[in-house]
């Protein structure tokens, strides 16, 4: 890592310890210049707004969201050959990971402070689009698999199933937020879990009575 890449790290780091404790509309570039020990221009040669500083915290929330899948997921399908365990296995991984907000996962909450002080900014949507159809398309791939193995109970469009993935845990995020209750993420994605059993697990027999 370069000195200058140390520097931005160091920024990002700051501004999101600020946008944690009061949101991203609360935070300044002054005080993070005078947080990171940077002259102004130290601050805009790395980000040219506090639009640009934005920009860069969803992204990196991106990045750190696909780590997170991929490391979690991926224990899953390497403990469980039976896709549909692996993916249930892999939920309430993350679950935990969520129970334990914002230690373990503070990102998520800097992204939606973030996108919703600059949710008219077309960049800002852009990103979140592109990281929503990249969301669907990591999970209809996890359903396809499961699909090929178990039919449904009910008939299911699996784009709208993915999407609902990411619609659980950035709502969840949102109602965790609303009503100060971090639990309530988890609560959301175990609910989600015990959904997509009950969608693809086959039905126990019925057992005969004598």
């Amino acid at each position: 890592m370069t000195k200058g890449d140390e520097t931005r790290k160091r920024i990002l780091d700051i501004a999101q310890d600020s946008v944690l404790a009061k949101g991203f509309g609360a935070t300044s570039i002054e005080e993070i210049i005078a947080a990171t020990d940077l002259t102004k221009s130290g601050f805009f040669y790395h980000f040219k707004s506090k639009n640009d500083l934005a920009k860069a915290l969803l992204a990196r929330y991106v990045d750190e969201d696909e780590r997170i899948y991929d490391e979690l997921f991926g224990r899953a399908r390497a403990l469980m050959d039976d896709p549909l365990q692996a993916f249930l296995l892999g939920l309430t991984l993350l679950a935990e990971v969520f129970a334990d907000l914002p230690n373990r996962h503070p990102r998520c909450l800097v992204a939606t402070s973030c996108y919703y002080d600059r949710i008219f900014d077309r960049e800002i949507q852009e990103i979140n689009r592109q990281a929503a159809l990249q969301w669907r398309q990591r999970f209809r791939a996890t359903f396809d698999e499961i699909a090929a193995h178990y039919e449904p109970h009910q008939p299911i469009d699996l784009d709208h199933l993915a999407d609902m993935v990411s619609a659980v845990m950035e709502g969840g995020i949102m109602m965790s937020k609303a009503l100060k209750e971090p639990a309530v993420l988890q609560q959301q994605v175990l609910v989600l879990r015990d959904m997509v059993k009950l969608l693809f697990a086959p039905t126990p027999p019925l057992r005969a009575v004598r």
